[in-house]
């Protein structure tokens, strides 16, 4: 298939007998790639936001001719949920969910912690999405990427760390300069705690 062609796939034709009960992906050099495109905008458009399609910063709710690469902790959660498969390409083996977490732990500061939040939020009905150019753990959707501005950016903070004062101030500064709320989450108690800064 040629990419004039590609890009005149639509979503809304797909039926769901054409994606596989567990999409096939594959964990090479630390990352877990959806080589399939149609898979990829699958999970992305049909399944609430789940990967990031290679080469696209801002992806259109539609179908993308790229692969797209899932977070360790998105792989995680959709191989919970037996969503997905994970072919780890060095071991030659698809990875149980034991095992898949082991290696994430490895690779990912504070992934347990991070999990735990993430998927306390997903529960709650909320998108996370990597927050790393906003400097925090994730950013939060009500909708989605696309259809709203985020309202929050969220950084998971186990329950033995520490914050100082400066840190507060450069991250309020930091969720205000793009207008989203600043929340603190304690994945031990799965508790947030959000922070609103304003002018006296």
């Amino acid at each position: 298939m040629n990419e004039e062609k590609e890009a005149q796939v639509s979503l809304d034709d797909i039926k769901e007998e054409d994606i596989p009960k567990k999409i096939p992906t594959k964990f090479l050099n630390s990352r877990v790639i959806v080589f399939n495109p149609l898979f990829a905008s699958y999970l992305y458009v049909k399944k609430n936001f789940f990967g990031s399609p290679l080469g696209i910063n801002k992806p259109r709710l539609e179908y993308f001719s790229k692969p797209s690469e899932l977070s360790l902790i998105e792989a995680y959660y959709l191989l919970n949920k037996g969503e997905i498969t994970i072919y780890h390409v060095k071991e030659d083996k698809n990875l149980t969910p034991n095992e898949f977490h082991e290696i994430a732990k490895e690779i990912h500061h504070k992934f347990e912690e991070k999990y735990t939040i993430y998927n306390d939020l997903r529960k709650k009905g909320y998108i996370p999405r990597p927050g790393l150019k906003f400097g925090a753990d994730f950013v939060v959707y009500k909708k989605g990427p696309g259809l709203e501005h985020s309202p929050f950016i969220v950084h998971v903070l186990p329950h033995d760390s520490k914050i100082t004062a400066i840190d507060m101030v450069r991250a309020g500064r930091l969720a205000t300069s793009v207008r989203k709320k600043f929340v603190i989450a304690n994945p031990l108690t799965s508790s947030y705690y959000f922070f609103e800064w304003f002018k006296p």
